[in-house]
């Protein structure tokens, strides 16, 4: 009975902790997706302008135009190439999502970050709730692959093995799988979809697992790569694994 009420919990928490995410990802895409649309409007027409008129520039109108571009470009607006940039939305729900993962799970790359008041006030209360839950979560999935590794413990110790043995290689198997599952594969898969070198790769999922999240490499933002739909989403949900491995190491 015990073990059932367990499971119904552990659901419902893994439920209700993806609905959190998805309703988070949702109301950033409502509050942030229209002002991006103005400022990628804006850029574009100050890049027209520019174009026009660059050979009579004063010095004072070409710094403002640097200033403008800078700014335009911290915001995560490229005004690059041709008007297809107004399209692509960096609030579309794949990033929203990724977004609302680095929230609640704190490693907040900041290239991707509200900018309406509704969107920051919205990020405070979503984060004051999130990282707890996220850490509930987090702490729950650790405790059922901590179970996992107490069943290899006790299979191994049947097989006649002594208990200080079983307990070294148990955990000397989930820090070898983790790292070829979480850090190993994901670096290759990064390097072939980003262009990074393998140990950017390497260093990008130990700086983003590790929760520091500098966000000097940051998946899917590269203008001239064509990335499949939901890179972000699936890149998101790696990340909520790997933390809860992680979890799990220092449960061990």
């Amino acid at each position: 009975k015990a073990m059932c009420s367990g499971k119904l919990q552990t659901g419902l928490l893994v439920a209700g902790y993806f609905i959190y995410l998805l309703v988070g990802a949702a109301v950033f895409q409502a509050l942030e997706r229209s002002a991006e649309k103005q400022e990628k409007i804006a850029a574009a027409q100050m890049k027209e302008a520019f174009l026009q008129k660059f050979t009579r520039l004063t010095v004072p109108e070409m710094e403002q135009f640097m200033k403008n571009l800078t700014e335009a470009i911290q915001n995560g607006v490229y005004p690059v190439g041709n008007k297809s940039q107004t399209e692509d939305s960096n609030w579309d729900f794949s990033n929203s999502f990724f977004f609302a993962g680095t929230v609640v799970s704190t490693i907040g790359y900041g290239t991707l970050r509200p900018k309406t008041a509704g969107g920051q006030i919205f990020c405070v209360f979503f984060a004051l709730f999130g990282i707890p839950l996220n850490i509930v979560f987090l702490h729950r999935v650790g405790k059922m692959l901590s179970l996992l590794c107490k069943k290899l413990g006790k299979f191994l110790h049947e097989k006649g093995m002594r208990k200080k043995k079983t307990k070294y290689l148990t955990l000397l198997f989930f820090l070898a799988t983790g790292i070829l599952v979480f850090l190993c594969l994901p670096s290759l898969f990064f390097q072939k979809t980003e262009g990074w070198s393998y140990s950017e790769g390497i260093y990008f999922a130990f700086i983003t697992l590790s929760t520091i999240g500098f966000g000097d490499y940051v998946v899917g933002k590269q203008p001239d790569r064509n990335y499949f739909s939901y890179y972000r989403t699936l890149v998101a949900v790696w990340i909520i694994f790997g933390l809860a491995w992680i979890a799990l190491l220092f449960n061990l």
